[in-house]
């Protein structure tokens, strides 16, 4: 019977199999790192992109921020625009009233009064004048209630000079009527606005 020697055959084997082994394990490690590289990769190109998309809602967002303060600026200038035509709406309707209250005046003031000085603030006139006698002053502030365009006289300072000096001096205070009815302004107001 001869004799077959398989010792060097298994050595082979063994030394075949823990190379393909070997060989797998380095197939699988490589395998591995080229999957987390491919995967860091994927990743790092997600968060680029979208760091992109963030720089450009950011330039979106500061020039909206932009528009926003522009239309604000607007805002405030359409009021102080519409502020404007409302005082100049204001004075066209009451711009015949003083022309009015000048007549109501001369028409108002009785023989012997005399008026140095008239301020209008507002609606609220200050009056000074010389008067022949205090009772002239009086029948001044009766005339000026009973006037269509001025109202509420009060007396603040009457002076009686002496005899010599010819007469008193007064400052009074009345306000001004105003003769625009609340339906005529609206229709005015509604006039201006078309």
């Amino acid at each position: 019977m001869p004799r077959i020697n398989l010792l060097p055959w298994r050595e082979s084997e063994r030394k075949r199999k823990r190379q393909e082994f070997i060989l797998s394990i380095g197939a699988a490690l490589a395998t591995a790192a080229l999957v987390t590289l491919v995967g860091r990769w994927q990743m790092n190109s997600a968060i680029e992109h979208q760091n992109g998309r963030n720089q450009v809602l950011g330039e979106e967002i500061a020039e909206l921020d932009k528009q926003i303060q522009e239309i604000l600026g607007l805002e405030n200038q359409k009021r102080r625009l519409l502020a404007r035509m409302e005082v100049i709406e204001t004075l066209q309707r009451s711009r015949p009233e003083i022309v009015h209250v000048f007549d109501e005046i001369v028409r108002v003031l009785p023989e012997g009064v005399y008026l140095t000085f008239l301020k209008q603030s507002g609606t609220r006139f200050e009056i000074r004048g010389v008067a022949q006698s205090s009772t002239r002053v009086s029948a001044f502030m009766r005339n000026i209630d009973g006037s269509e365009w001025l109202a509420d006289p009060a007396l603040s300072i009457v002076e009686t000079k002496g005899r010599d000096a010819g007469g008193a001096e007064f400052t009074l205070f009345a306000n001004q009527r105003s003769r625009v009815p609340p339906e005529e302004a609206a229709a005015g107001e509604t006039v201006a606005a078309k």
